[in-house]
């Protein structure tokens, strides 16, 4: 094994042994436990359900889209899956604190319906840059 390798691992567990002793000695029992449910339901969701799709979609464009445009479509759809994953929790927790709590007072559904064009609109740029390159370079007339 490289010394980086060595070193970066060594580095995690010593992080993993900070937080679980910072957890251990700071957190209360019945609070521990809820975090512990937690975990175990992300993992539930992530294994169960995020994976299983994001391989079934990857499987699916694999068969039905062109080598080229589907790096962009994947692209596109990682970013499109981070930032609803993000946006879900704050779109259905909006108005459920008091107005102090600003952050929930968003239009989150707004805001994600902005990312996600946003985000559409860079990847179809970029794809077509892409597909205008080649022509570009061909062309002896450009300026």
């Amino acid at each position: 094994m490289k010394a980086g390798r060595i070193i970066l691992a060594a580095a995690g567990l010593l992080l993993l042994a900070f937080g679980v002793f910072r957890l251990a000695t700071e957190v209360p029992l019945a609070n521990l436990i809820w975090i512990l449910i937690w975990m175990a339901g992300a993992i539930v969701i992530h294994d169960g359900i995020l994976s299983p799709t994001v391989i079934s979609v990857g499987w699916l464009l694999r068969r039905h889209v062109p080598d080229r445009p589907r790096r962009y479509l994947q692209f596109a759809l990682i970013m499109a899956g981070l930032v609803t994953v993000i946006a879900i929790p704050m779109i259905f927790l909006r108005g459920s604190q008091p107005v102090v709590k600003a952050m929930l007072l968003r239009n989150y559904g707004a805001n994600l319906s902005l990312i996600l064009t946003l985000v559409a609109v860079l990847t179809l740029a970029l794809y077509a840059a892409r597909v205008a390159r080649p022509v570009w370079r061909s062309n002896p007339h450009r300026e």
